[in-house]
């Protein structure tokens, strides 16, 4: 089968008319297959096959039912890579309902913001997150209309007294109630929220005609097969965990690997090993860990794939990925509105030889080019300008706007109707590989994440110490870049050190806590455009000049 020819097939499989997204998920594949091997805090192991995740997400789906949950309600979940999630996440779908994710790192108004924005009916949380939802100085009691469900073997001990436990839903609930809700391809099974780099998160509205690229991406861009260990060790928090760590996977059929124990590098050279990973995607700031740091490598790697998404790679990886995992490292690109679309494929129908910081070509199904700067029409191949996506050949594109946000929904997409503008700055050569060289919008990528400043700011400047606020992502050999802001203080307010303490704690607090700013600068005044919008781009160019003379 041509790639063409198996675009069309998964094209038919997730956006015909009639189907059951519990069905396309779960409930067709052999129920003793194994979905999903969970890695316990300490580091034990716990198979879930598909038999267990459809008895349990049945019942999860009848007690959403019975609380009043409607298709095309939005569930939120708070909750870290487990049983539960995968639980209340297929539960969600089974329902007809939209899920909403959340990333556990996200600070009380972060969550709030999100829950408002998608309207969410119920959230399900972990025990360790439940405080992140009551009412206090950062969330009006006025402003929680949602119900929450508390899961966790601590569930009790910090629900609240209108909460529900999971567990207790689980048990009480009859499998044979579950509602069975046809969808089409075009209807919303989840809604993510973007970064914030221009403004408030925007939520995409994720089709279930989604899946088609997912699995694309699992079978071209990381070749996971049937035989293969597959670990995708991202946090499904985010697109990239969510798309082929949970969703792609079990589309696929496909095992996934779900460590709860935080990141460390002889952490995840143990589970590498003891479960004979072969097939490992991650971001970049994994594998630079994996190299810098001086545990040992391990012995009897099996590993014959590894991927890397999120960030640009150091193209020194890629050697060093071949030299000590035995796989050279793929770079692949992609965004919350695409998916991954222009990959280094591992597929053998693929694959090409990986050039130095090349992000790799258009995967199938998908078809880009390199606009000029100045006019919707092809740049020279070499020649740096606007990576867009072709939509007249790209059958497994999706997204089609933001939520209720028409004017930045007008901002991605020609006039015409041929380009999806990404926002992001490269070149092509004439051998068709893509080479992503810069942003033309704010946002900061660390360690894979899509950071936008203007939440950070908002925080900042919410202090009455400060009067105005820029942050920018500067340079950092592990993460790629950090978070470094700039302020001018309030009149009469003396910089110390002591404040720039406050305002990173304070962005902690109020954010998350991989949010804060590495560096506070205080300045008399930033840098603006005659209209009096930030420039950052200059405090972005200043301080890489400044690291990389050594200062």
């Amino acid at each position: 089968m041509t790639p063409d020819q198996r675009v069309a097939e998964l094209l038919a499989t997730f956006d015909a008319p009639e189907m059951v997204v519990a069905d396309l998920l779960c409930d067709r594949h052999p129920a003793e297959a194994v979905g999903f091997t969970v890695v316990e805090p300490d580091l034990s192991l716990v198979d879930v096959t598909y038999g267990e995740l459809a008895d349990r997400s049945r019942r999860f789906a009848a007690a959403l039912v019975a609380q009043g949950v409607r298709p095309g309600d939005r569930v939120a979940t708070l909750m870290g890579k487990s049983l539960d999630l995968v639980t209340a996440v297929l539960g969600i779908w089974r329902a007809g309902a939209v899920h909403v994710p959340l990333f556990t790192a996200f600070a009380t108004p972060a969550i709030a913001l999100r829950l408002a924005g998608a309207d969410a009916r119920l959230v399900v949380c972990d025990a360790s997150q439940r405080g992140k939802l009551l009412p206090g100085e950062d969330l009006a009691a006025d402003d929680v209309d949602w119900r929450v469900v508390v899961a966790g073997a601590t569930a009790r001990d910090v629900a609240q007294p209108d909460d529900l436990l999971l567990d207790e839903l689980l048990d009480a609930a009859d499998p044979a109630q579950a509602p069975v809700v046809t969808v089409d391809g075009g209807t919303e099974f989840v809604r993510l929220f973007t970064s914030g780099t221009t403004g408030t998160p925007k939520g995409v509205p994720i089709p279930v005609r989604a899946l088609a690229a997912f699995v694309a991406y699992l079978e071209y861009g990381l070749d996971v097969r049937e035989d293969d260990v597959y670990w995708n060790a991202a946090d499904p928090g985010w697109a990239y965990g969510l798309y082929y760590g949970i969703a792609g996977p079990l589309a696929a059929g496909r095992r996934n690997i779900l460590l709860q124990a935080g990141f460390s590098p002889a952490t995840t050279w143990e589970v590498v090993q003891r479960l004979g990973v072969t097939n490992l995607a991650a971001a970049p700031t994994v594998y630079r860990s994996l190299r810098s740091s001086d545990v040992p490598v391990p012995e009897g790697l099996r590993l014959r794939r590894a991927t890397s998404a999120g960030e640009p790679l150091n193209p020194d990886m890629v050697a060093w990925g071949e030299r000590v995992l035995g796989a050279e490292i793929h770079d692949t690109y992609g965004q919350t509105e695409l998916g991954m679309s222009i990959v280094n494929g591992w597929h053998d129908d693929v694959r090409q030889p990986v050039k130095a910081g090349s992000m790799g070509r258009p995967m199938p199904g998908w078809a880009a080019a390199v606009l000029r700067n100045d006019a919707d029409e092809p740049a020279a191949p070499g020649e740096a300008g606007r990576v867009v996506i072709d939509l007249a050949g790209s059958p497994l594109m999706w997204f089609t706007g933001y939520v209720d946000a028409p004017d930045k929904t007008a901002e991605r997409f020609s006039e015409d109707g041929r380009w999806y503008y990404t926002g992001d700055a490269g070149h092509v050569d004439e051998d068709g590989d893509y080479f992503f060289s810069s942003r033309d919008d704010d946002v900061i990528i660390m360690a894979g994440y899509r950071i936008g400043p203007f939440e950070i700011e908002s925080v900042l400047v919410a202090d009455d110490r400060v009067a105005e606020a820029a942050v920018v992502g500067v340079p950092d050999d592990l993460r790629g870049e950090v978070v470094e802001a700039f302020v001018v203080l309030a009149p009469g307010v003396e910089s110390t050190p002591e404040l720039a303490a406050e305002l990173q704690h304070r962005v902690k607090t109020k954010l998350a806590a991989h949010l804060f700013p590495r560096t506070v600068h205080v300045v008399d005044e930033l840098p603006k455009t005659p209209s009096g919008k930030i420039q950052r781009f200059h405090l972005r160019r200043a301080r890489a000049a400044e690291i990389a003379a050594g200062a």
